[in-house]
Parts: C-alpha cells; structure tokens; sequence
C-alpha cells in the first residue's frame, strides 16, 4: 500500500545478480509505483533493456540520448521526478562513482541530479565488499544522506560464500515500503498482538490444542511493522519466524503464559490485538509422568482459563484501541457482537467456518469488522497479507480521528 503511485527510479549496474532487476520491477509495478529504469552499459550484458522496459511499461534508459529517436534523456528531470531511487545491483564501481562523484554516464548523472531520498544495494564478491576501499566508499555516501541495504550472506557467483548477495527483491520491497510507511500515524504507535494456538498440557509429553496456525496475527504483525508501529507479537507455538526483523518475538506456549506476557506489556501499550486461538480450558491436574493407556474409559478434568480479552478489557484505557477475533460456526454475527460488549472491544473481526477458505491453516480469510459504534463491514476473501493490511487501514483511519 506504501508504494502506491510512488515514483521510483530503478538503477541497474553490471552484475550477475541484475537478473534479480525483472523481478523486482514486477514487484514495484505490482505494488502500484510508477518505475523508471537507469541502466548502464555494461548491465545490458546480463539483461536486456527489452525485458526491463516490457516489466516498467516505460522505455529502460542507458545514455543521454534515445539510440532509436535521438530523444534527449533528461538527467535533471529524471532526477526531480522521482520520489526515491533505489541502486540495485550496486557494483563497487558505480558505489565509488557514486561517493566521488564521477559523472561518466546517465546513471551517475541522475544520481548526482536526484533531490529524493537515494537507497544503495551493494552486489559483488565477498573479498571485494570487505575491501577497504569499498567500504571506505559506503561510508562516504552514507555520509551524504544515501542509505545502504546491506547485502545478504551465502553462496556467490564465485563459489566463494560470505557478504556480498543483492537481498531478494522482496526485501527491498519492504526497505521502499518502510521509508514510505515512515509518515504513517502508526509510526510509533505501540502494539501487542497475540497469534497461533497454546498447549494446554496432560503430561510430559501430551497436551490439548487447536488447529491454528498463527498465519493470520504474524500477518497482521507484518502489516502494523511496516507501517512504523512498535510491535510485540506474542506467539502460541508455531513454524514460522517473526515476519519482520523489527517484531518483538514473544514465544509462550499455555494459555496462561500468554496471558501473563500480555498483562505484563498491556498498561503501555496503544493497541492490543487479540488474534490468538487461546485454549478456553486447561487440566485441572498436570502428571508428572506419561499417562500409561491401562482403563477402557479416560476422564479428563478441566478447569477454565483465563479469558485474556476479557480481562485486560475492564483495564482498557481512554486512548487505547482493543480487537479480538471471534470463529464462529452457528449464530456468526450475534455471537461476535456479544463478544463485542461482552470484553469492552473497540472492534470484533468475524471469520465463519462456514465460509470456504477462511478459519484456521488456510492462506486466505474471509473477515467481517464489527465496530463498536455499530459499523459493520464485509470483506471479500482474500490472502491473509491482504486482510492484515485491511484490519490495519481500519485502526489507521481510527487513529487519524482521535
């Protein structure tokens, strides 16, 4: 959503890793930015002007004027439309042509013209990244407001591995989407979202669960970290890592430890989040020891838990925002209304087991809002990315008001 009618000028320099240049320009057209490629000479020996012009849907440029019309490429202009341009690949030649100022081709021209804010991808050997010189120039230019996406480690064309991969492209995608979401009102702004099941256990070695996965809170966690927010995502046990490097990983595994990490981080938070499938009951007696199968029939006390929303919302404060989530498979909409009022949320989003493609281990969800003032609304289904970035615009709007 950050990118939307960005204008974003591309510049692609000679390295093998340029092949990653399709990609990443599909990304930014898909995303809704306006992409201008700079290319120079020698990054039309990895990939063609053709493939990069078809992706931007705008002629890729290599030199001051068109070869096919004499059109004359207007460095300044270029530079004054852009509203950010990203290097990438960054050889170390066009990173010390850069830092020193060396005007010898369109490229370095549009650079040194470009008024917006300048992102730099360094993609080159191991041996050539650490040399002094090398870094020497990456200081240089960060020293002039440029901004550096480190490369990634690994495997290099060389065969060699270490520092000196172009990150993937939807990384850089996220480092575009991150600057643009620098100006959001949720900048700041501190969250504490719960996610995936919790283990309730029996034995050692036994417990009682649910069929989460935790896929939608780590995306609505992305959503609210790209968008500036101080996150906390505190997570039942689950596959995935923290979907963003800037989440503070809370890692719980019963019912009760997810309530003590929320009621230990709630009083300062300004939006909590209650996307967790939170096991409503817990033995009543844990053994020690691995229950042995010997009777015919097994009785299992249970005791309740903790109601987390419930509790925490007769603490909520004037300036805080609550949203929990209700799965429902009878009475949808009366029984997420109820749980509406019930635990004092601002908002309720109803997913339906009734729907297809929605509730639990699926990558898309159907969600209906439920406001407190009464607002109701629907969404079509959708991928989960995009339903975190719905639940997102709706507190956005929220806080724009207050």
């Amino acid at each position: 959503m950050y990118l939307k009618g960005k204008k974003v000028l591309l510049g692609v320099t000679g390295s093998i890793s340029a092949y990653k240049s399709a990609i990443l320009t599909r990304l930014l057209v898909k995303a809704g930015a306006e992409v201008q490629i700079v290319m120079t000479t020698a990054a039309k020996d990895f990939i063609t002007p053709l493939t990069l012009s078809t992706l931007s849907r705008r002629q890729a440029l290599s030199a001051y004027v068109g070869l096919e019309n004499d059109t004359w490429n207007n460095h300044v202009e270029l530079g004054l439309w852009a509203d950010v341009m990203l290097i990438a690949p960054a050889t170390a030649r066009t990173l010390a042509k850069c830092a020193n100022g060396q005007c010898d081709d369109l490229l370095t021209a549009v650079y040194l013209s470009a008024r917006c804010p300048v992102f730099f991808a360094p993609a080159m050997d191991v041996d050539m990244y650490l040399h002094g010189s090398t870094q020497k120039n990456i200081q240089q230019l960060m020293s002039y407001g440029n901004q550096i996406i480190l490369p990634g480690v690994g495997e290099l064309a060389s065969g060699l591995t270490g520092e000196g991969r172009l990150p993937e492209p939807e990384i850089l995608i996220q480092e575009l989407e991150k600057y643009f979401a620098a100006k959001s009102v949720a900048r700041g702004k501190r969250v504490i979202l719960t996610a995936g099941p919790t283990q309730e256990a029996l034995d050692p070695v036994r417990y009682i669960s649910n069929h989460s996965t935790g896929k939608m809170g780590y995306a609505i966690a992305h959503a609210f970290a790209l968008a500036g927010a101080d996150v906390t995502l505190i997570s039942g046990p689950v596959s995935m890592p923290a979907p963003d490097s800037s989440i503070r990983l809370i890692k719980v595994r019963s019912a009760q430890d997810m309530y003590e990490a929320c009621e230990e981080r709630f009083e300062a938070c300004d939006l909590a989040i209650f996307s967790a499938a939170v096991a409503d009951y817990t033995p009543r007696m844990v053994s020690d020891r691995k229950i042995k199968k010997k009777e015919t029939e097994f009785q299992l006390q249970l005791t309740k838990t903790v109601d987390i929303a419930a509790t925490l919302g007769q603490r909520k404060k004037e300036h805080q925002l609550l949203v929990g989530f209700a799965l429902e498979t009878d009475n949808e909409m009366a029984n997420a209304a109820d749980k509406l009022h019930r635990k004092n949320l601002d908002y309720v989003i109803l997913n339906s087991m009734n729907d297809t493609g929605a509730g639990f281990a699926h990558d898309t969800n159907k969600i209906t809002v439920i406001e407190k003032s009464g607002v109701i609304r629907q969404f079509e289904l959708k991928s989960k990315q995009e339903v975190g970035q719905d639940i997102l615009e709706i507190i956005l709007e929220k806080w724009s008001e207050l």
